[in-house]
């Protein structure tokens, strides 16, 4: 006869409880711990700063040196308003990327009123450029010759109670011949001359013509300017000689050469026209220094 021990639902509770904490106390059995620190952040390790440099933006225009210091000196010019490099270079007797590059303007944009700009090569001796005066341009009065008396040699001059004397012929001035002034020229157009030079208004002479006659090289040099930049030109060309020289050629209908292009006396650089004129016209200067001086006195007798 088997025997049945009813085992009702409290005591069922209690003996699964037992078994719980048996388990949970047994050293083969651990329950896991849980890490609630805060997680360590993994940091690089030390290096030595690089130097801080400024920052330049993609773009960004640098600012524009004003250079105030060397106002008034000489081989310096401040740019006053309606000012263009085109312009500067012309005044000063110069190629106008020339001038950029001794400024170190990298826009020739970005001038501003006020700045003052190197306008002669680096360590150049800027009043020596303007002291020389031009070749030829000297005029000498013509006077009468002493002529002896009968009975005196040639070269004596009697003089009133004073004997005879020979008379010593002062020592002639040789000045001497800059290199720059040895330049062949020629006419730059076959037409006449419908205005002569004037230093205030023209600066130079006006060459009457038809639309499309050649424009010739005056001497041989380098163009330094092809373009129609320069207010009151029109299509302008320029060329320089050398150190001292250059010449200008405006109003064309055509420009037939380019910037930095090398032309031989009486090539054809540009066709007559009237841009920016009234009428059909060269207007040719020639500068020495920058400053304009007249033509005439330069090219040969027609």
């Amino acid at each position: 006869m088997s025997c049945f021990f009813p085992i009702n639902m409290r005591s069922a509770t209690l003996l699964l409880g037992v078994l719980v904490l048996s388990a949970c106390a047994s050293p083969t059995h651990r329950a896991p711990v849980e890490d609630r620190k805060p997680p360590v952040k993994a940091t690089a390790p030390a290096s030595t700063p690089a130097p801080a440099t400024p920052a330049v933006e993609a773009g960004a225009a640098k600012p524009v040196v004003l250079n105030t210091e060397n106002a008034g000196r000489a081989g310096f010019y401040t740019i006053k308003p309606g000012d263009t490099l085109i312009r500067i270079g012309l005044d000063a007797g110069q190629n106008w990327r020339d001038i950029a590059r001794w400024n170190n303007l990298d826009n020739v944009n970005l001038i501003e009123v006020g700045q003052v700009l190197r306008v002669v090569p680096p360590g150049a001796d800027a009043s020596a450029a303007v002291a020389r005066p031009v070749a030829g341009a000297g005029r000498m009065d013509a006077k009468p010759l002493d002529v002896a008396k009968p009975g005196e040699a040639p070269g004596q001059i009697s003089a009133p109670g004073a004997p005879a004397v020979p008379a010593t012929a002062p020592a002639a001035t040789v000045v001497p011949r800059d290199a720059d002034e040895d330049l062949t020229w020629a006419w730059p157009a076959a037409g006449a001359v419908a205005t002569t030079f004037d230093d205030v208004k023209s600066k130079g002479l006006a060459i009457a013509g038809k639309a499309g006659d050649p424009v010739l090289a005056a001497a041989d040099g380098r163009v330094v300017y092809a373009g129609a930049g320069l207010r009151g030109y029109g299509n302008l060309v320029i060329v320089k000689h050398n150190a001292t020289y250059l010449t200008a050629y405006a109003h064309n209908q055509t420009l037939l050469v380019k910037e930095d292009q090398a032309v031989r006396r009486g090539q054809k650089i540009a066709e007559m026209g009237s841009s920016d004129a009234e009428r059909v016209q060269l207007h040719f200067e020639i500068r020495r220094g920058g400053k304009p001086i007249d033509p005439a006195r330069l090219l040969p007798a027609r």
